[in-house]
């Protein structure tokens, strides 16, 4: 009897070294930290484990952990041949992935739906950027797979996260809950539920599960910095940005360690804190820059690194570092990258450079391209904030409170009530020192 995987297909090796990657395999499922420790067991049970090889090689490609990528890389594909088809299969769409060609990926996961690592790499997740141009794309892969997985918990988190991205927030909630009665550990599930307790504007409810979930069934997640980011921008949405300061200081500040998280979780929420009104005393994002390195911050490995990366140097007013991304992406072979991390690159430094009603005007046209760039909708609205905030500086106030009544439209924020108010009531001063003598 060959070794199986938790979904029913053959591993090409020993039954201790299939126990261990299986372990690994569902671990990151869960988003549960351990998974790194058990995929390298597999390989001290059997270094000529090829998955085991591979599934390494992505996690070091995809969540910046330790590992020589290359290195496994090399073994995976010099191991694949004694796999089965399958297997074969499953290394080659790694190795061409971390190349930048995911197209071998999708083949894969069209013959091998149940090769769960990699629809969750598909995916772009808490976990995973995702290898698709719009979210339509991924939307379809999932889609796809849903006969082959029925009920199965994982799944039904993965599908949750589908549903709120297309706004069917009370299927999405209903999902996450039937995931985490399963498995209540399930980190996707738990993703999700966070994702559609803030598109509803149920801010004060969804913070309080989050706190509780992670001090309780989730406090043995990876990733925790990022369920923290959900916390924090719940409570940016309330306007309580004192909760925010003890939310960062306790979980968020770079000390914590949280490796390339810091530029994503901690670098977003400190610009839109920023940008929130009455907020003082924000620290800066010098820190996250020097985790980051000059390398993340102007050559970033994905587009939605990039993003993260652009506004992280534009709250740091860094014009010469805006000018390289931009001149970098606008080279780059990714079509991404050329087409929406240059010219947001270069909106964001005009910005810098005190041209705020270009950049408006720039971010303007990104509003559709920028889904391109990954990430969720929560996570792009910080293109949009900083749109707000450049149309309030350039003086367009009744543009900016156009976008601000959108924002409201779609869900309450107290924060975003008060940033109209001020709009309104810098509007009110210009007609008033408008009026003649």
């Amino acid at each position: 009897m060959p070794c199986r995987d938790p979904y029913g297909y053959a591993l090409t090796t020993s039954p201790e070294a299939a126990a261990a990657y299986s372990r690994g395999l569902l671990d990151v499922l869960r988003l549960k930290s351990g998974s790194l420790p058990a995929l390298a067991s597999s390989l001290a049970h059997d270094p000529t484990f090829a998955l085991g090889h591979a599934a390494l090689a992505l996690l070091g490609h995809e969540l910046c952990a330790n590992v020589d990528v290359q290195a496994r890389l090399r073994d995976a594909s010099l191991h694949a041949a004694r796999g089965t088809e399958r297997e074969r299969s499953h290394v080659h769409a790694v190795v061409r992935h971390v190349a930048g060609d995911s197209e071998p990926l999708v083949a894969h996961l069209r013959a091998y739906p149940l090769d769960a690592l990699l629809l969750s790499t598909a995916v772009p997740t808490i976990a995973f950027a995702g290898v698709t141009e719009v979210p339509e794309q991924a939307w379809s892969i999932v889609e796809g797979a849903a006969p082959a997985y029925g009920d199965d918990w994982w799944f039904t988190g993965l599908l949750a996260f589908i549903r709120q991205e297309q706004g069917r927030f009370d299927e999405a909630m209903a999902l996450s809950c039937a995931s985490l009665a399963v498995e209540p550990v399930a980190g996707h599930s738990a993703h999700a539920r966070a994702h559609a307790h803030y598109e509803t504007g149920d801010h004060a409810a969804g913070l309080a599960w989050m706190d509780s979930w992670v001090t309780g069934d989730g406090a043995s997640i990876d990733s925790l910095s990022h369920f923290a980011w959900h916390a924090a921008l719940h409570e940016l949405s309330l306007g309580d940005t004192e909760a925010v300061r003890r939310r960062y200081d306790a979980q968020l500040s770079p000390e914590h360690g949280l490796g390339c998280r810091a530029l994503v979780d901690t670098g977003s929420l400190l610009f839109r804190w920023a940008l929130t009104p009455d907020a003082t005393d924000v620290p800066g994002l010098e820190q996250v820059a020097a985790l980051a390195g000059r390398g993340v911050l102007e050559r970033p490995s994905t587009p939605f690194l990039a993003m993260h990366s652009a506004v992280t140097l534009l709250a740091l007013g860094d014009r010469a570092g805006l000018d390289r991304l931009a001149a970098w992406a606008g080279r780059h072979d990714h079509p991404t990258q050329r087409e929406v991390v240059a010219p947001l690159a270069r909106a964001l430094g005009r910005l810098a450079a005190g041209r705020a009603g270009e950049a408006a005007d720039d971010l303007a046209a990104l509003a559709g391209p920028s889904r391109r760039l990954g990430g969720s909708d929560a996570q792009r609205e910080v293109l949009e904030e900083t749109r707000i905030a450049a149309l309030v500086r350039a003086d367009r106030l009744d543009e900016a409170r156009q976008l601000l009544d959108g924002r409201l439209d779609r869900r309450v924020s107290p924060r975003d009530r008060r940033w109209r108010e001020q709009c309104q009531q810098a509007l009110a001063a210009q007609l008033e020192q408008a009026q003649p003598a």
